[in-house]
């Protein structure tokens, strides 16, 4: 009888060996962000966006995202000109001038089309793609207070080395 409230004791004792090596707890989940939420954008899906100024012309795309020390996106260089990326002008802009879209452009050009004085019977519906696009990983289109020339004119911005 004995042997077997030996063996007992040892069989409870592997059993609860696992249990007792267990790893502490996680911390507090606030610690973790676990996925991305509405109006969020990736900055590697912002890396290529086309740059449109106001009159809806092309005037360059997003080459990069420069960013503080405390995270904060500072300002944004805009690749203008060139083909290919060779004899590209990159300008950097204060982020705060940019004005990021999720409006594709056709629909931008089908509201204008609607806008016009000579239309009377234009409707009066106006699809709203917030619901659709608020889940979007990056925005249709960036658009900039400036022309093409003006950037093109801008000075060069050059990367630290």
């Amino acid at each position: 009888m004995l042997k077997h409230f030996a063996l007992a004791v040892i069989g409870s004792a592997v059993l609860a060996g696992p249990v007792l090596a267990e790893t502490a707890p996680a911390p507090n989940g606030g610690q973790f962000v676990t996925q991305e939420k509405a109006g969020q954008w990736r900055a590697s899906k912002l890396k290529g966006l086309n740059v449109y100024n106001n009159n809806n012309e092309k005037i360059g795309d997003i080459n990069e995202l420069l960013v503080d020390s405390t995270g904060k996106i500072e300002a944004v260089v805009i690749g203008v000109g060139g083909f290919l990326g060779l004899g590209e002008h990159d300008v950097a802009v204060p982020f705060g001038q940019i004005k990021f879209t999720n409006e594709s452009r056709r629909e931008a050009k089908k509201d204008d089309a609607q806008k016009k004085p000579a239309d009377t019977t234009a409707s009066t519906n106006t699809s709203s793609t917030v619901g659709a696009d608020a889940n979007r990983a990056a925005p249709d289109h960036a658009v900039l207070n400036a022309t093409k020339d003006q950037l093109k004119a801008a000075p060069q911005f050059k990367y630290a080395r």
